[in-house]
């Protein structure tokens, strides 16, 4: 199943991911502090990641359960990126994360491993 979400809906399930099950008042409150959102503003937002079916809402309390992992977005998410930019193209995608940073000796230790794993 593939669910887009925007930067704004990410917010809400990342709560859900790092709390676990949570209502959303309590989601309500966490965003407040975190980005000043009202909760009419966090409350619309909740009401678009059910509809998506990314969140169970589940009663008492309007409590909220992720329905798709942080792994399933990271994975689409990805995904649109190598197919938008690079044209599908991973090597591509690979040069170019690491043309834009000085890598230590650790991280490129790191990532030669990652790549013996795939062999």
């Amino acid at each position: 199943m593939e669910t887009k979400l925007f930067d704004s809906e990410l917010k809400v399930m990342d709560i859900l991911w790092r709390e676990g099950d949570v209502t959303a008042k309590k989601i309500s409150d966490l965003l407040n502090q975190q980005v000043g959102w009202n909760i009419n503003t966090t409350y619309t937002l909740i009401k678009r990641c059910i509809a998506k079916g990314a969140i169970l809402r589940q009663e008492p309390n309007f409590l909220c359960h992720a329905l798709i992992t942080r792994e399933e977005v990271q994975r689409q998410e990805t995904d649109e990126l190598l197919n938008k930019v690079f044209g599908g193209s991973v090597d591509l995608l690979f040069a170019s994360l690491l043309e834009r940073k000085d890598l230590s000796p650790t991280e490129i230790e790191r990532l030669k491993a990652i790549v013996n794993e795939l062999e």
